[in-house]
């Protein structure tokens, strides 16, 4: 009786702090969701609400109609994301699934050569000079090849394949299976938390990019809503208190325009992330221990 009550009380009290966490980490989006569909005014008159005061549209209406590019960027964010996301799915774990067999041809130099990948890279300068020799500049694969595939990600799926019983595999192969369709037909389907987890991974890094097109594109009809928003931010300079008349010419604060951009930037990653949520812990710990 005294070790079930002992355990009840850790269970209060664990639960209980958990929820302090959870609140901490949810107050500050609620406050920038609020804030964003404030007034400026209310933005100045008080430092912290989760409830929007003084409802209004306006920033938003600015940030989404300030630039007739909003729309392009949006198709060109939507567009990377999802075949950036494929490209690395599909390198990653074509190039792993034969490496999670040490008796592959060069497996040892081809280990060496990833591992050291690690702690060395090229740095920003050559791989400019490397994207340039290549002709890859103002070109969508210049975001898209470099980054096609990692080696900390590779190990990780490495990992992961070498965890599936190679019963499997041999089994497949008296079936009259080659190592190709083995790979689709069962290491795939077994794989599904892994793909799972590193899609949203993959998701999240290709929406959010915005360094390398800055980089590489100076075509403004090929940057993404992260590089608008970004620019629309920095042409706001103004501050809470300045701009409140509503009239056409209206810009809103500075302030005002980075929350309306983090809600901008940000949902459409929440939206996606509860469809994936379920695999994400299993997939990267399976992918992680094992092996």
């Amino acid at each position: 009786m005294r070790r079930k009550s002992n355990s009840v009380v850790f269970n209060i009290v664990n639960m209980g702090l958990l929820l302090i966490m959870a609140l901490l980490c949810l107050l500050p989006f609620l406050f920038v969701l609020a804030a964003s569909f404030s007034s400026p005014d209310a933005l100045a008159k008080y430092n912290f609400f989760i409830i929007p005061k003084g409802f209004t549209l306006n920033s938003y209406k600015y940030v989404l109609l300030s630039t007739n590019t909003i729309e392009k960027s949006l198709v060109v964010s939507v567009v990377m994301t999802i075949g950036g996301t494929l490209i690395n799915l599909a390198v990653t774990s074509l190039m792993a699934y034969p490496l999670s067999h040490s008796n592959v041809f060069g497996y040892k130099v081809i280990m060496r050569l990833v591992t050291i990948t690690l702690v060395f890279s090229g740095g920003m300068i050559p791989t400019y000079l490397i994207i340039s020799t290549y002709g890859m500049l103002n070109s969508f694969s210049s975001i898209l090849l470099p980054t096609a595939v990692s080696a900390s990600t590779l190990i990780v799926f490495i990992s992961f394949f070498r965890s599936i019983p190679s019963e499997l595999e041999e089994a497949a192969k008296i079936d009259g299976c080659n190592d190709f369709m083995i790979f689709l037909k069962i290491v795939l389907p077994l794989s599904t938390p892994l793909l799972a987890t590193f899609t949203l991974l993959f998701a999240v890094g290709h929406w959010n990019e915005w360094f390398n097109y800055v980089l590489y594109i100076d075509n403004g009809n090929k940057w993404p809503v992260q590089v608008i928003l970004r620019n629309i931010l920095s042409a706001s300079n103004s501050s809470i208190g300045d701009s409140l008349m509503m009239g056409e010419d209206y810009t809103p604060p500075q302030d005002v325009v980075r929350y309306c951009v983090i809600v901008i930037a940000t949902v459409p990653i929440l939206i996606v992330y509860p469809f994936l949520q379920k695999y994400f812990t299993k997939g990267l710990m399976l992918g992680s221990v094992k092996g």
